[in-house]
């Protein structure tokens, strides 16, 4: 009979009480048994392809003759107006929609992992409790382990072999599962995508949005996938959230495919982009920016030959109508058979975008807003709830203010706080004489969801149904799209809903609590373009990072109880706080303690993680190529070259492991 470790015998749970060398011994006869775990996927083929899909509702075609291959560890990101039918392409690439057309073929063994927009609970408990169902397999080993311990305990000579070879295949997979660390794995992964304690024992029926999208992809990225799909994973996370994300998805080990219009997050995760538009799909390789220019390059091109062609078929149909009767007809009728041959260029197609003209708008006072000891929080709970303080401020006219920090800290309630719609715990608002406020709501619930478009913007403002529906078309509802329920309409659409309702109004304040939600890259590039050209006073919140970038003069920065003011741009609040993660190596040479006080609660802030992320992207691209020498050193027997590499490679993988660990995990 094997040897097992006497605590084998005790009514512990015996996967966490075997020794070492009886696991091993175990684990070498192990044999599959029950519930063998998935295959791996075939490497000699593609993860997936596809063969000229499309789909339809009805008489409209969304796409057609879609043909793609995701390739082990591929890295896709798609992008495309709304509408064009990126969420239906996911819903068929993991078998959630059937095509009108075409078909999908999956490597045997495949894991699919997918996160959607608006992912449901499968659960009645808590969110942790929907969490740990990514685990049930390791749940389902860990019950039959300990009944295989008792049956070794209890088996005779004869059925000893058989026992041990069951719990040895049983044992095999939980090691190859990851059983004796998922609980750690676990919190680091809710850890990074800033689920608290607290918030981890929330009825998942009770759960906000924003929770649900965060418990759905640590469910997906813990299930481990072979191909991991992701709808808008970063609509609901806080910039230290897409820090870590972007992270975890660069050194993911599989296929990510991704739909995003977050462009940050694209440059840093991706590298090929399928853009989906016009019921087509082109391949571009290269992350965010590189497509941006790849495609402009290719529009042109078209442009030229499309004009080219144009020109050609012009001349061609001018001789066709001058001599198609006469001693040149033959010719001319060669000449129309030709044409009719002839396979004609599209014409370039400009994305629809938000289309709007610089406003006039009362003068306000120099100072718009000012704040007086001011602490914002719950006064009505008892006892009341403090969040944070705030130091004595002044919003002077046209500035344009950021407000950021981690989700939970008091963003929106600091904004409500500021409009009057929530009373501070102590202190006090005043605005400047004058002062008209646009207020554009995170979740959108001030929109009649019963109602049509047209009848909401009515609503918003007084105005004939000719001046409603042509300022609506300014923001993309045109024809029957103003006759659409707001029910029935796109988040995406509902966005632009609702920043046509705020800016008819012409408010010289305006405060943008998540604008960029839901909208497509053009839509958002063109709010951007609106808003530079803005001369009244902005406040928001995003956590677009290119939108804060791009438009913030000034940010207020919400973390550790307080708000602080940093007179600077977005990349330059980066860049500060880059300098300040970088001063304590500063006095001495000697490598500072990586490991962050136990006492030290703080996280790090975005700007930090983004420092310590490229430092730790460049020891393991550092890495790899240290591999690739050393394999060339070994062809070539050179066994100098082999020490010295082998050396740097131990120096260089002990610094990564000292940075892995100070970024926390």
């Amino acid at each position: 009979m094997l040897a097992t470790d006497q605590r084998l015998r005790s009514n512990q749970p015996v996967l966490k009480n075997h020794s070492i060398d009886n696991l091993h011994t175990l684990s070498r006869l192990a044999l599959p048994y029950l519930n063998p775990s998935p295959r791996r996927p075939d490497r000699r083929m593609p993860l997936l392809t596809t063969s000229s899909i499309g789909i339809t509702y009805g008489v409209d075609i969304i796409f057609s003759n879609i043909n793609v291959e995701i390739n082990e560890r591929a890295r896709i990101g798609i992008v495309g107006p709304n509408g064009g039918g990126k969420t239906s392409l996911l819903e068929i690439l993991t078998g959630g929609l059937d095509p009108s057309a075409g078909s999908v073929k999956l490597a045997r063994g495949m894991r699919v992992g997918y996160v959607p927009q608006a992912p449901e609970m499968t659960v009645s408990g808590s969110l942790k409790d929907e969490i740990m169902t990514a685990f049930d397999r390791l749940k389902w080993l860990e019950d039959a382990m300990e009944t295989g311990a008792r049956d070794l305990d209890q088996t005779n000579a004869d059925d000893d072999d058989q026992v041990g070879e069951r719990y040895a295949a049983l044992l095999d997979e939980y090691e190859s599962l990851g059983g004796y660390s998922y609980e750690n794995t676990m919190d680091r992964m809710v850890e990074g995508l800033g689920l608290t304690q607290r918030a981890l024992q929330t009825p998942a029926a009770h759960a906000s949005g924003g929770e649900r999208a965060r418990v759905a992809l640590a469910q997906a990225l813990l299930g481990e996938p072979n191909l991991l799909i992701l709808d808008e994973p970063t609509n609901h996370l806080d910039m230290k959230g897409l820090a870590w994300l972007e992270r975890f998805l660069t050194h993911y080990p599989s296929a990510v495919v991704v739909v995003s219009h977050d462009r940050y997050f694209l440059d840093r995760t991706v590298n090929q982009v399928w853009d989906l538009d016009h019921g087509g799909i082109e391949h571009y390789v290269g992350n965010y920016s590189k497509f941006r220019t790849l495609k402009a390059e290719r529009a042109l091109t078209r442009q030229r030959e499309y004009a080219k062609q144009q020109e050609f078929i012009a001349k061609e149909e001018d001789f066709i109508r001058r001599y198609h009767a006469g001693q040149r007809a033959r010719e001319a009728k060669g000449r129309q058979t030709r044409l009719n041959r002839l396979e004609r260029i599209d014409q370039v197609e400009n994305d629809r975008a938000i289309t709007l003209s610089s406003r006039t708008f009362q003068r306000s006072d120099q100072t718009v807003l000012r704040t007086h000891g001011l602490t914002v929080g719950y006064p009505d709970n008892d006892p009341p709830i403090e969040l944070f303080s705030v130091p004595d401020m002044k919003l002077e006219r046209g500035s344009r203010v950021a407000l950021v920090g981690p989700n939970g800290t008091g963003k929106t309630t600091l904004l409500a706080t500021l409009l009057g719609l929530l009373p501070p715990v102590s202190g006090r608002i005043t605005l400047g004489r004058n002062v008209a406020v646009g207020y554009h709501r995170q979740g959108l619930d001030d929109l009649d969801l019963d109602t049509s478009v047209l009848d909401s913007m009515l609503d918003a403002k007084e105005m004939s149904f000719g001046e409603a529906r042509s300022y609506l078309a300014r923001f993309l509802f045109q024809g029957e799209d103003v006759f659409r329920q707001v029910g029935d309409c796109s988040g995406g659409e509902r966005s632009r809903l609702a920043l046509a309702r705020l800016l008819v109004h012409e408010p010289n304040l305006l405060i943008l609590d998540e604008p960029t939600t839901h909208l497509d890259i053009p839509s958002r590039e063109a709010l951007e373009q609106v808003l530079l050209a803005y001369e009244g006073t902005l406040l928001f919140v995003s956590h677009d990072r290119q939108f804060a970038s791009l438009l913030a003069q000034e940010l207020w920065v919400v973390e550790d109880g307080e708000l602080q003011q940093f007179l600077g741009t977005f990349e330059e609040w980066l860049e500060s706080d880059k300098e300040k993660a970088e001063e304590p190596e500063a006095p001495k040479k000697a490598r500072p303690s990586r490991s962050r006080p136990q006492q030290e609660k703080k996280s790090p802030s975005p700007a930090a993680d983004e420092h310590m992320i490229r430092i730790i992207d460049g020891l393991e691209t550092r890495l790899l190529e240290i591999q690739l020498e050393l394999e060339e050193a070994s062809e070539q027997r050179d066994l100098e070259l082999i020490a010295s590499k082998g050396e740097e490679y131990d120096r260089t993988k002990m610094e990564l492991d000292e940075k892995l660990a100070a970024w926390g995990g």
